[in-house]
């Protein structure tokens, strides 16, 4: 219809309140009647604190009612994330084992092999923990741990998404180090080129103390999660880019097999795989032929290309399409992105309050700094061996 608008803000949140105030005061943000309609996209990052993102949903709010509002987060159009829902929900096999009783712990890593390229000046100002934990990873986070919505639309989604977060045991200020890390990039050397460190970079303070690495431990104090640790991970310069949840099965109870320790048998893990091939697979315990019982972990493994052998969308332009047509499922609402906020302002206020005195500490082309892999061994686990 002609009279339809999409507005797009792909422009600094600092000018979002103004855009809207001046299409409110031109009469172009509300509609009468209900064949009509008025939507806003807004790209992140919503905010660069709790109170900036409570005070820019709040004058966006005199401009547009939420429904109007699309909080665009790129990661929730892939493919992979998109059939989370499908593949827990769609399935009977999956749900029932879905839970603390058959489940030893999450890992998410959300790796770049990229460095900030020409965006030294944003990511001074951001960092990793602004620019894809309280957004992108906290949303993998949720539609992972999240229940059953009644029916799927967007109400239904959203609301199961936030009691997830706010059911996140929040950590204190005192206890940042014993949950979370962070790192910065040196010199080195990424899929066979050296580049320089994130100190290096134009735009960046020789000095900086902005993280280009994050990983922490999250708890989930509710009925399905309780005492199943969520490691979450992201940083730049990583060897590859590459991006997957993997859900870490328990062990067997008792193992009738004879074997020796080189033999130790390996859990079953599921990988959902988000960049750059969307896929799952899922690792198992198999016969090695022979005369002996001797396991070896194989895969069984879902390709979309091979699968079904089409080109798959980008994620804009499927988030624009479901814009277009009213469906904000896959967009984040307000309260979910003050809960996010609210979620990592301690690790925001202990990290200005405190500078590293080891930065940077882990060369380009690694997977982050040591205390990353500490946070995990401390707990008898370890990052999960990319190929």
């Amino acid at each position: 219809c002609k009279d339809n608008r999409l507005y797009y803000l792909s422009t600094p949140p600092s000018v979002f309140p103004t855009i809207t105030r001046r299409l409110a005061e031109h009469g172009m943000s509300r509609v009468s009647g209900s064949h009509h309609w008025r939507r806003l996209i807004i790209e992140k990052p919503f905010g660069r604190d709790l109170e900036s993102a409570q005070t820019l949903n709040q004058e966006i709010a005199k401009a547009f009612e939420e429904w109007q509002v699309y909080r665009i987060d790129h990661y929730l159009g892939k493919e992979t994330v998109q059939n989370i829902m499908a593949f827990r929900f769609a399935n009977g096999i999956f749900e029932p084992l879905w839970n603390r009783n058959y489940i030893d712990h999450v890992q998410i890593t959300a790796a770049e092999s990229l460095g900030v390229e020409k965006r030294g000046g944003y990511y001074e100002e951001s960092g990793a923990l602004r620019d894809m934990i309280q957004n992108h990873v906290m949303q993998l986070v949720a539609l992972v741990a999240m229940e059953p919505p009644t029916t799927f639309d967007a109400n239904a989604v959203r609301d199961e998404k936030i009691k997830v977060l706010r059911a996140i045991r929040p950590v204190k200020e005192d206890d940042v180090d014993q949950f979370w890390v962070r790192g910065q990039y040196d010199a080195g050397v990424v899929q066979n080129e050296m580049v320089e460190g994130y100190r290096k970079e134009p735009n960046v303070d020789p000095k900086s103390a902005t993280e280009t690495f994050v990983s922490g431990k999250i708890l989930i104090d509710n009925w399905r999660w309780a005492d199943v640790p969520f490691y979450i991970r992201t940083g730049k310069r990583m060897p590859r880019r590459d991006s997957e949840i993997a859900i870490f099965f328990k062990r067997t109870p008792h193992l009738m097999f004879s074997r020796t320790a080189k033999e130790d048998v390996a859990p079953n893990v599921l990988i959902l795989q988000i960049q750059p091939d969307e896929s799952i697979t899922m690792k198992f315990e198999a016969k090695v032929p022979g005369p002996t019982m001797q396991l070896k972990s194989v895969d069984m493994q879902f390709s979309y290309n091979d699968a079904f052998n089409v080109e798959i969308a980008e994620a804009y332009q499927r988030l624009i399409l479901d814009c277009l047509r009213g469906d904000a499922t896959l967009f984040m609402r307000k309260d979910m992105v003050e809960v996010a906020w609210w979620l990592v302002m301690p690790i925001i206020n202990y990290w200005k309050k405190t500078k590293p005195n080891d930065f940077p500490n882990y060369p380009a082309g690694t997977w982050g700094p040591l205390a990353s892999d500490l946070l995990l061994a401390k707990d008898g686990r370890r990052w999960r061996t990319h190929p």
